[in-house]
């Protein structure tokens, strides 16, 4: 082949191994070349199990010669966040109090993609417990953007973004509670897909915030989201909050143009206070969308302070509650950022919190109201490229709710309403940073939202750019 099989798309590398015009052992050494050379500037990976992945893909060529394809990922090498269990392997979760963990159950999530014929190459570098937004970790240290590796990555899916964009694995999964695969998709300029709640199974996968937590994927690009997204998606017997709505052909979706469909550009609070280049993106975005035949139409969104800061309410009190046990024991083996949250949601009267949840009702009614005969909202994920991991290393110190609800100000309003957001790469600052910028939906539309992602990247080249190695 011309180029290297790492380079190939989720969709287009499982092709080409279907068609037997690369094998899968072709492809995984790819892969495993790639990690070589980036992982030490990286550290995106928390395992790496290279041995294990060239057998098992030298058994899927085996089974594909004799016409025994497992799937419509057969042979694909893949690495996810290491949140996800699977049996008989190490989960840490991104933290000390399980660097030991060994899983007996394997996520639905997880299997379902591994039952489409894919292939382990180990467990990406996640933030401790899935909770920071910017790829620091006290226990393992910062995963490094690889579009410059003196920036973050996001957090908390910061080693899914990092190794989806070095294309050291073609897609991984990630979670979102707050904004933990968007914003790792916008520092990291991948394409990152923030599902409805209850739309993917969460069983198996470490929970943090039980009425927040969404599975979803990071990839190259809205098709090979929406690819996954086929896999995963559906009711599950193991998760009773697992909706049992029919699977839309998220596939199908991706073929459709942008005519047709309308979509909102908010007039207050995600154009409030942008740096300048992401303000430049979000032009130049809207610009294109209305070129390739979308309406354009400004929107009136109710307030969205209120629902960001319900939204780390609630946040704060489900995790405070899930540690409890371990913060009785074991306080001592969490970092200090992480600890600093989760001692604020202990402090937090049952009172507040139940009045933020009874409130999601009526401010999702509102924010339909508001959203009525529009297909999808725009906004930027964050108000501002990737700051450096210097700058942003404030660890559980004074600045570091500030940084936090910084970052995350954009983000947390769609955990709220439990809508779904797709984040897709939109640009890059003058310095070379990826902007990305949210499509944000109807509860249980990802379909629509994979349409206008997928429409706007045959126009635009921004998911295909990778970086280069210093």
């Amino acid at each position: 082949m011309s180029t290297e099989p790492a380079l190939m798309s989720l969709t287009a590398v499982a092709k080409a191994i279907a068609d037997k015009t690369v094998s899968s052992h072709e492809v995984t050494r790819s892969c495993l070349h790639r990690i070589a050379q980036w992982q030490p500037r990286l550290n995106a990976f928390m395992a790496l199990e290279a041995e294990q992945a060239l057998k098992a893909a030298d058994e899927a060529d085996a089974a594909l010669a004799k016409g025994n394809a497992r799937g419509v990922l057969h042979g694909v090498p893949l690495a996810h966040k290491d949140m996800y269990y699977e049996a008989g392997k190490v989960v840490t979760c991104g933290s000390k109090i399980r660097r030991d963990f060994v899983a007996t159950t394997t996520s639905t999530a997880l299997q379902r993609i591994k039952d489409a014929g894919t292939i382990r190459l180990g467990t990406l570098h996640m933030a401790e417990f899935a909770y920071g937004p910017t790829g620091h970790n006290a226990h393992y240290g910062p995963v490094h953007n690889p579009w410059n590796v003196d920036h973050i990555t996001g957090g908390s899916s910061s080693g899914s973004g990092s190794a989806v964009a070095a294309r050291l694995t073609f897609a991984a999964l990630g979670s979102d509670t707050g904004g933990s695969v968007r914003m790792p998709a916008h520092f990291c300029g991948v394409t990152g897909l923030k599902t409805t709640v209850g739309r993917v199974s969460r069983a198996g996968a470490m929970p943090l915030s039980q009425s927040l937590d969404t599975v979803g994927p990071l990839a190259q690009s809205a098709e090979d989201c929406a690819l996954l997204m086929g896999l995963m998606a559906g009711a599950d017997p193991q998760d009773p909050t697992a909706v049992t709505l029919p699977v839309p052909d998220y596939i199908a979706a991706t073929k459709g143009s942008l005519k047709g469909l309308r979509i909102g550009v908010p007039t207050a609070f995600y154009v409030d206070d942008l740096d300048a280049e992401v303000a430049r993106v979000l032009d130049e975005t809207v610009a294109t969308l209305k070129r390739e035949g979308a309406e354009i139409v400004k929107v009136e969104l109710p307030d969205q302070r209120q629902l960001s800061s319900a939204s780390q309410l609630v946040l704060a009190v489900e995790a405070a509650a899930f540690h409890k046990r371990w913060m009785i024991e074991r306080l001592e083996d969490y970092g200090a950022q992480v600890r600093m949250r989760l001692e604020n949601g202990l402090a937090v009267p049952a009172v507040t919190y139940l009045e933020a949840m009874r409130w999601r009702g009526p401010a999702l009614s509102a924010h339909n109201a508001a959203v009525a005969g529009i297909d999808a909202v725009i906004a930027p994920v964050s108000p501002i490229p990737a700051p450096t991991i210097a700058e942003s290393d404030v660890g559980g110190g004074p600045g570091a709710e500030a940084l936090i609800q910084r970052l995350t100000r954009f983000t947390r309003p769609v955990n709220y309403l439990g809508v779904p957001s797709l984040s897709i790469p939109s640009g890059f600052t003058r310095s070379g940073l990826p902007v990305g910028m949210q499509l944000i939906g109807r509860s249980f539309d990802e379909a629509t939202l994979l349409r206008i992602g997928a429409a706007f990247q045959r126009a635009t080249d921004f998911h295909a750019r990778v970086p280069k190695l210093a």
